[in-house]
């Protein structure tokens, strides 16, 4: 691949990768390790690497419906990412209930040593877990997507397929949700509803 082409946009990269297949690995280098890291916060190191895997496939063989207008692809991997999360929905709510009750996190000790540590505090895991159960799929979805995958309102927006005014409900009521069962402001949910999105 030539440099230019890896400067390119990517709404150019997906367009052309229709023709040039193999271009469509310029994605995967730009956001794989962002989707990856995302999963792992949500279900552990070893589903993480399938996570990552599946949503890529997912994008190269829906890459022809792909709207060329957005020409940030981020969004549109973390909804299929968000989307891959749902169906494990199951494993993803034992995994925080069973840390809720035991305050074990077989999650976060794939990532807790990391960089993202000082995000989430050991003597928080049980409750935090415990509120994050709480919620329903569609509030867990926005909530971490905001918190962990740093997209914005309308990004989320873009991801899930949902209207932006869903987004800031979802958000306001998992905030809420886990304020209330945590007792406190967590660190991670910072009120941005004052800031612009």
């Amino acid at each position: 691949m030539n440099r230019a082409i890896a400067l390119e946009g990517d709404a150019e990269v997906v367009h052309r990768s229709l023709a040039q297949p193999e271009l469509f690995a310029l994605l995967y280098d730009r956001y794989a390790p962002d989707i990856h890291r995302y999963a792992a916060r949500r279900l552990g190191d070893g589903a993480a690497d399938d996570l990552t895997a599946e949503t890529f496939l997912a994008a190269f063989r829906t890459r022809s419906r792909y709207d060329l207008s957005r020409e940030n692809a981020r969004p549109w991997l973390y909804g299929i990412a968000a989307n891959l999360i749902g169906k494990q929905r199951r494993a993803e709510i034992r995994g925080l209930r069973a840390l809720a009750r035991t305050g074990a996190d077989p999650v976060a000790e794939s990532w807790v040593d990391r960089a993202d540590s000082r995000v989430v505090a050991q003597s928080a895991h049980a409750p935090l877990a415990g509120a994050l159960a709480g919620l329903s799929g569609g509030d867990r979805h926005v909530l971490l997507l905001v918190a962990w995958a740093d997209l914005s309102y309308p990004e989320v927006a873009e991801a899930l397929g949902i209207p932006l005014g869903t987004v800031r409900s979802r958000l306001n009521r998992a905030r809420r949700k886990v304020r209330s069962a945590l007792g406190a402001d967590p660190a991670f949910v910072v009120d941005t509803s004052e800031v612009a999105q």
